[in-house]
């Protein structure tokens, strides 16, 4: 239930901030009595499309304490609590980057890294993960994670977003008004886009969002390989990553909150769904190590 009013809140925030926004720049005016103001439209799509995704990476750490109850080890408390700072410190000393803050919350084995920028980042490590994994195994996750700030995924994400979602908002409407004009052409009482207009434009933002989403799966997919191959740098072998992605293969894993599914380390489907998956099938990715060598 938390999950669900955080994911809501922070919705209903970003689209406040983002009407605000708009408003505020004038480019929410971009229907005008003479047609379409196709330049207008354009910056009004790139307002909601890189607002909202730059706001997102903004709050990104903040939320994901919030939705895994992910708590920062501020003082080790035990021998755990020790390694685990004393491991991401060596591995973030190894990838030229400031200490991230650590954290660890109570789930299923897996772990993620997130942040706006690569001095402003967060690791954090499941405790179903610590215990179910050998200590090499669990820093070559730990390595991974690193890898992905050290590669800047978080804002690469980010851009790719935002760019995908602007040309969905911008084609859906682009379309809508396209259809309704056709649907009203002879009205001479047309005095502005009618329904045809609303109802084409929200079915194209869903029909384009869903294609923009197999997109960018696809990148996220390659930052992953990217990330087991910087993991395997980080740990002089792609020995510990291959023995860690095998063992997640035999643990049983859940996904993170649906606003963080592509910061975690565990995933990835076989099939059609393989398209939308953020993550390649754990076998694809101990192969791609093992082709690496």
């Amino acid at each position: 239930m938390k999950r669900i009013v955080l994911f809501l809140a922070t919705n209903l925030a970003v689209m406040l901030v983002l009407s605000v926004a708009t408003s505020v720049l004038g480019v929410n005016r971009y229907l005008t009595a003479n047609g379409l103001n196709v330049g207008m439209l354009f910056a009004f799509a790139a307002v909601i499309g890189f607002g909202g995704a730059f706001i997102s990476l903004l709050m990104s750490k903040t939320m994901a304490k919030w939705s895994t109850g992910a708590q920062v080890i501020q003082s080790p408390s035990s021998s755990t609590e020790m390694w685990l700072v004393d491991t991401v410190a060596k591995l973030a000393k190894r990838a030229n980057l400031p200490m991230p803050e650590v954290a660890i919350y109570e789930g299923e084995p897996n772990a993620f890294a997130t942040g706006a920028s690569k001095n402003n980042s967060l690791v954090a490590v499941s405790t179903g993960l610590l215990q179910g994994m050998t200590r090499d195994e669990a820093e070559a996750v730990l390595a991974h994670e690193v890898a992905h700030i050290a590669n800047g995924d978080m804002v690469t994400m980010t851009l790719i977003q935002g760019v995908v979602n602007t040309f969905v908002v911008f084609l859906s409407r682009i379309v809508g008004y396209v259809v309704d004009g056709f649907l009203r052409r002879g009205d001479s009482e047309n005095s502005g886009p009618g329904i045809g207009y609303m109802v084409t434009s929200m079915i194209c933002e869903v029909v384009f969002g869903l294609l923009a989403s197999i997109i960018v799966a696809w990148f996220s997919r390659q930052r992953e390989f990217r990330a087991d191959a910087g993991a395997s740098g980080l740990m002089g072998s792609p020995v510990p990553m291959q023995n860690a992605l095998r063992r997640l293969g035999n643990l049983h894993t859940e996904p993170l909150p649906q606003n963080m599914a592509a910061s975690g380390i565990a995933g990835g489907k076989g099939g059609f769904m393989a398209l939308f998956s953020t993550h390649p099938p754990l076998e694809e990715r101990i192969a791609a190590l093992s082709s690496a060598r």
